[in-house]
């Protein structure tokens, strides 16, 4: 039975795989004929962008502005997954420090990612630093919050059975706990990987030497249209290879919570 089914399944993930792409190659090749003979400066055509595609970024400016952009915002990222959970936890499991503190994250959380780039600037100067403190300071907040919700909402007789095997107080966090509020800590980690690569983008558009943003804000200044949007087409791609590569990560981790609805 179970030799039947996974033949079954595999076909289906198949199907599924091929009707995803039809829409993405339908739009690339309707904007391909569609500009083939366009003469707009600003609308150049998809051929003229791929030529670009492949001068600017395969691989003359990879090294020197795609692996630091990237570099950037997965540092960032980190250091705000990090601190996320674990004040997430703190917050969670202590409600009266969480209430001393809301007012000041709800006061943080409101202040526009977009604003904040001259204080990092004014603050920390210009290089690798700003840009990556200021991304872990903006993405800490999907993570912190959606940890201190799922944490909270961890069954009570599941606690209770951690307790009565005299788990320590970090076991149960580590074993009962992190695992418990694993979908809502990893549904705060998508949205913050979102906001990450968005920082990204802005922290290069002021006051920056390399990286995508930089290169492409350039080139619009200097009326290279076609390698402006060749820079909104790696953004595209590196856009949709973080999401699937997070969603391939979240799979695995949370394959008992998936099994287990499912059942």
């Amino acid at each position: 039975m179970t030799s039947m089914v996974r033949p079954r399944r595999a076909g289906h993930r198949f199907t599924a795989w091929l009707v995803s792409l039809i829409v993405p190659v339908a739009a690339l090749l309707t904007w391909w004929f569609a500009s083939l003979g366009n003469t707009s400066p600003f609308w150049p055509s998809l051929r003229s962008i791929l030529v670009s595609f492949q001068q600017l970024w395969l691989f003359s400016r990879f090294a020197s502005d795609v692996l630091p952009s990237v570099g950037r915002m997965l540092l960032g990222y980190c250091v705000a997954v990090v601190i996320g959970i674990a004040l997430g936890v703190l917050f969670g499991r202590l409600p009266l420090l969480h209430r001393a503190f809301d007012p000041a994250l709800q006061f943080c959380r409101a202040l526009p990612a977009t604003a904040l780039v001259p204080v990092s600037i004014v603050l920390l100067g210009i290089g690798d630093l700003p840009k990556i403190v200021l991304t872990a300071f903006v993405t800490v907040f999907p993570v912190l919050l959606n940890t201190i919700d799922g944490v909270r909402a961890v069954d009570r007789e599941l606690e209770d059975a951690a307790r009565s095997y005299r788990l320590t107080r970090a076991q149960r966090v580590l074993h009962v706990q992190l695992p418990a509020a694993a979908p809502n800590i990893l549904a705060g980690m998508r949205i913050a990987l979102t906001v990450a690569f968005v920082m990204m983008v802005v922290t290069e558009l002021v006051a920056a030497t390399n990286g995508i943003g930089f290169v492409t804000l350039q080139a619009q200044q200097s009326f290279e249209v076609s390698q402006m949007w060749a820079g909104m087409l790696l953004l595209g791609i590196l856009g949709v290879l973080f999401n699937g590569a997070f969603v391939l990560v979240e799979r695995r981790l949370l394959r008992w919570y998936t099994k287990d609805r499912e059942s």
